[in-house]
């Protein structure tokens, strides 16, 4: 297989074939043209850095990517895995009261879950994880006072 025409359609690997051919309308809109038959596509959404592209060709949605020779290497080093942050401790990032802790001693926190919400000049700002880790203690509670650099949450 040559690297220039490996794509990933669906999650399966395919070669493409030299015997269709695109016709751009505009940035958006194409049509392909495959064994004498006519498709209409639309780019649905770019994802550039990833190579990705959802497709809708003929009504049907499709997610494709590019394929190169250093994907299969990279894999296999385990370069294609993201590294996530292991929490160790939450710490106030600013002086304000608190208003809602939204986990409990012994939840599994994933990155992007808000951990609790914090009052400052008058503005509710909602904590969240930037990381994984299980809530080991909380060190605050609702309404209480805290000073920046302050121990809210510590995690396993």
């Amino acid at each position: 297989m040559s690297e220039s025409s490996v794509f990933i359609v669906d999650g399966i690997e395919m070669q493409s074939e030299m015997s269709s051919q695109v016709h751009w309308k505009d940035r958006n809109f194409f049509e392909v043209i495959y064994k004498g038959k006519k498709f209409h596509g639309e780019i649905l959404k770019r994802d550039i850095e990833n190579r990705r592209l959802s497709v809708k060709l003929n009504h049907r949605v499709f997610d494709i990517q590019k394929k190169f020779v250093l994907d299969d290497l990279i894999s296999k080093l385990g370069l294609d895995k993201v590294k996530v942050k292991k929490l160790k401790e939450l710490d106030s990032p600013m002086p304000g009261r608190i208003l809602k802790i939204q986990v409990q001693q012994g939840d599994q926190i994933q990155v992007g879950d808000p951990i609790l919400s914090l009052e400052a000049m008058k503005m509710e700002n909602i904590l969240k994880s930037d990381g994984e880790g299980i809530v080991k203690r909380i060190a605050v509670k609702t309404d209480q006072i805290v000073e920046k650099g302050q121990l809210l949450i510590e995690f396993e």
